[in-house]
């Protein structure tokens, strides 16, 4: 299997990891979507990254839908919980983590792709407002228990972890490890594992 990836993109990091715990041999293949020579819209006709190449040619995008796919490829290490209320539970810290992805990249883009005098810092607001919003429930939510959900790692630590990072290449000013003390603690110990060393995005 081929993924198709850029080191920076949080979504395609969430799937680098899970192929990592999962012990999965999976090819990374670097393609910036914003390059004019880019073959992501062949692949994914959105024109977004991650995309899943698999052995038979057949394509696999959005990185929700790869991640699960991983999961159900290898016993090793299970990261979705069987049980239905878990495994929500688990789905719903995904939602948030990638909504935090989602507003931030917004914010990114509008800041790097658009003339400064074309930005509406009312969009990019809303935006930031999103992400302490999002931030704020998870920083509740994980309190201080040991991980995101149930008693072991799953998805929703490396979602989690993926859009902490984010935030930390992209937008230190925010400040997000004193304003969550717990997220900073519990980002710390995910930092810790050699699937979110091997993965961590250029400075």
């Amino acid at each position: 299997m081929k993924l198709i990836i850029s080191l920076t993109s949080p979504y395609a990091r969430k799937a680098r990891i899970v192929a990592q715990e999962k012990q999965l041999t999976v090819e990374n293949v670097i393609d910036i979507p914003w390059n004019a020579d880019t073959n992501v819209p062949n692949l994914n006709p959105l024109g977004k990254i991650p995309v899943l190449i698999l052995d038979d040619g057949d394509t696999l995008f959005d990185s929700r839908v790869i991640v699960e796919y991983m999961d159900r490829l290898s016993p090793v290490g299970k990261l979705l919980p069987q049980d239905t209320r878990p495994q929500t539970r688990v789905k719903r810290w995904e939602a948030l983590a990638d909504g935090i992805c989602d507003a931030a990249v917004t914010i990114f883009l509008e800041k790097t792709k658009r003339a400064a005098d074309k930005q509406d810092p009312d969009w990019i607001a809303r935006q930031e407002e999103k992400i302490h919003r999002a931030l704020q429930v998870m920083s509740e939510q994980l309190a201080d228990k040991t991980w995101c959900v149930g008693e072991g790692f799953t998805l929703a630590d490396i979602a989690t972890g993926c859009a902490l990072g984010y935030l930390d290449l992209r937008f230190t000013e925010l400040n997000w490890k004193e304003s969550y003390p717990n997220l900073a603690r519990h980002f710390q110990k995910l930092s810790e594992r050699q699937s979110f060393i091997d993965t961590l995005p250029p400075a």
